[in-house]
Order: C-alpha cells, then structure tokens, then sequence
C-alpha cells in the first residue's frame, strides 16, 4: 500500500522562489527514486502551475486559496492536507503543520537569518517568523529537519527539543539538467561584454550576499591577477539596494546556462555575511570548480578544497581570491573537488527525510 507523502510547494510560486524551491524540486525527484511506494502529494495555492513544478514527478492539489491566504491559514488550519497522509512536510515555516488522520508532522528549518540579519529583513517578515518559530517551538510533536549542525545546536538553545531535531543533507546533482555546451556559454559572456576567463557569483543581489565588499576584493585580486578576468553575478534581485560596481550582471538565467557557467568560470566565489547552508558552492563544486567562500558558509564550511575567508575582511577576500586562482584545475583537481561534495545527491536527502519520518 503507498504511503501519501504531502509537502508543500508553494515556494515555488513566489517571485523569488530562491533556494528553498531547490529543495522542493531535488526532495520530490529524490523521493521519486527510492524503492518505496510513496504517493508524492504537492499543496498549492491557486493560480497557474508553474512550469518547473507541472514538470516534477507529484500529484498536485490545491488549496484554492491565493498564496498570501494561504500562509496566514496554515497554522491554525491544515487546508487542502488528504486525510490519507501518512507524512505532512512543510517546506518553510509557511506551514501547513498539521492534518491527515494519523499522519507525521515536519517542517524544515533553513535559517535564523531574520534574527542574524534584520535589516536585511522587513518588520512585516519579522513578525511573521517569530510568530511561526513560537508556533514550532511549543508543538512537541512536529519533527524539525535542518541542514547544519550548527543551526541544530541553536534551535536547542531556543527550546526545541534535540529529539524533534533531525539533520538531513542537500543535493548538489540534477540529472534533468545539463549544462549548456561552452559555446553557448561564450556567446551569452560576448552579448555582456566578456571574453575570455571570469569570476562568478551565483545567488540573490541583496545586501547580506556581502557584494560590496566581494566587488572591492575582486579588484584589488584583479590587479595581480588579470587571469581572474571581470566579475560576473548570476540571480535575480533580492531585498534591499545594492551597488554592483563594475560588475557584470547577468540576472536571471535559466538552469542549463547556470550549469555551464559553473563549469566554465576561472573561480566561483561565494562570500555572504551569514547563509542557511549554501547551495551555490556545493553546486560548483559539483562541476570541478575552484571555489571562494566564507568560513561561516556552513555548507562548505568543513571543505578541504574550498579556500575559505573571513566575509568583514576585503583583504582576507582578495586573498582568498588568489589563492584559489593558484589552485590546480586539471582533471584530477577537479574530480577531487566533485568527489568532496559526492554524498550530497537529491537520493540522499530524500534517504535522511524518509529516516527522519520513521
């Protein structure tokens, strides 16, 4: 008999989906290849389907509420939830944290950021997390899945009990994307204005992605090493003003194109004030790349082969910079750096959540 497994998906009708909808579409196309009889169930709000959910292996339902409805009634009404669920996972704090006759509850935390960064944060955003972080706090019987040890650590210090608390991994591999042939690569880097080696940073232009301060390192690496070619930003805007600089940005692109330029650029760098995890450096990992990163990125905060930094220290950037310029990037070089990240696959995320709901 299939279990229903009813998650959440309305992250991905957001305007800015960011990296909690990379969870939904790896955690559903991991669970779509288990040896299990599970009945994937999606929640939506109204409205059209998105085409990257319609293309996920689920049966959708909706809630027939609009999306700014549907976080306000979650917490106290598991809407649209089949009573045949065996599992309910809310992929945020949105929720829904309840339903189903005899189910098991569970919610992902990603991060405190609204607490380690509140004024990258509004008041309105503020409320609502708290308001959510009290409601998970006194339920002792939703289960809490985290992606850091770290974050763990602190949701005990804040009353959840270390039982409740499950660490699960991210997957850095998406076998329905490949990533685009360099010549395509190129052309796009050619219409910008680009020829030749760059930098990339892929992720949301808002302030605690630390840009100012990357654009400041990024020129002073530059002048002693030109190989490192111009800057290159990847994403959509986020919350908050931005000075970009000189900086070269592309904005959105789509999943093919992001492969290709993690594959094709001279180093990646990633040096946020604070991160959740981190999904952009272990996505470059995955294709071979040297990677700049923050010592407090906690995805890769333990990695051997990442060049890690302090994010307040521009010099300490630059530094970072160079030094991973320096790194081999041959065959063997780059097979190390994909073989750090070769335990972190959609399968064995889906794996530690299936654990997670025994």
């Amino acid at each position: 008999m299939k279990r229903t497994i009813t998650i959440s998906v309305d992250q991905l009708y957001r305007p800015q989906p960011g990296g909690i909808a990379t969870y939904v579409r790896g955690l559903v196309r991991g669970l779509a290849t288990l040896d299990e009889e599970l009945d994937l169930v999606g929640l939506t709000p109204s409205g059209a389907v998105p085409s990257d959910l319609a293309s996920l292996p689920m049966r959708l339902r909706s809630t027939r509420v609009p999306l700014n409805v549907l976080s306000r009634v979650w917490p106290y009404w598991p809407l649209g939830v089949p009573r045949s669920s065996a599992v309910v996972h809310a992929t945020s704090m949105a929720g829904p944290f309840a339903g189903g006759a005899h189910a098991v509850h569970s919610v992902a935390m990603h991060d405190l950021l609204w607490r380690d960064e509140p004024e990258a944060s509004t008041a309105s955003g503020i409320r609502f997390h708290e308001d959510r972080l009290r409601r998970i706090t006194r339920d002792g019987a939703l289960r809490v899945f985290t992606t850091s040890p770290g974050l763990t650590e602190r949701l005990e210090s804040l009353g959840i009990a270390g039982e409740r608390i499950r660490t699960v991994r991210l997957g850095a591999d998406d076998e329905t994307q490949h990533a685009a042939d360099r010549a395509s690569v190129a052309a796009l880097l050619e219409r910008h204005g680009v020829r030749g080696p760059f930098t990339l940073y892929a992720g949301t232009r808002e302030p605690r992605k630390n840009l100012e301060r990357l654009v400041e390192a990024h020129h002073l690496a530059l002048t002693e090493h030109r190989g490192l070619g111009p800057l290159v930003m990847v994403g959509p805007s986020g919350w908050g003003d931005v000075a970009t600089a000189d900086a070269v940005v592309l904005g959105h692109v789509d999943r093919s194109m992001l492969l290709g330029l993690y594959r094709d650029t001279t180093v990646f760098a990633y040096v946020p004030r604070r991160e959740g995890w981190g999904l952009p450096p272990v996505e470059a990992l995955h294709a071979g790349t040297r990677v700049v990163a923050s010592a407090t990125t906690p995805s890769v905060s333990a990695n051997e082969t990442v060049v890690l930094v302090d994010p307040l220290d521009v010099d300490a950037i630059a530094e970072g910079l160079a030094r991973a310029f320096s790194l081999a990037s041959d065959d063997a070089a780059r097979t190390a750096r994909r073989q750090s990240v070769s335990q972190l696959t959609w399968r064995n995320a889906a794996l530690d959540h299936l654990a997670g709901w025994q």
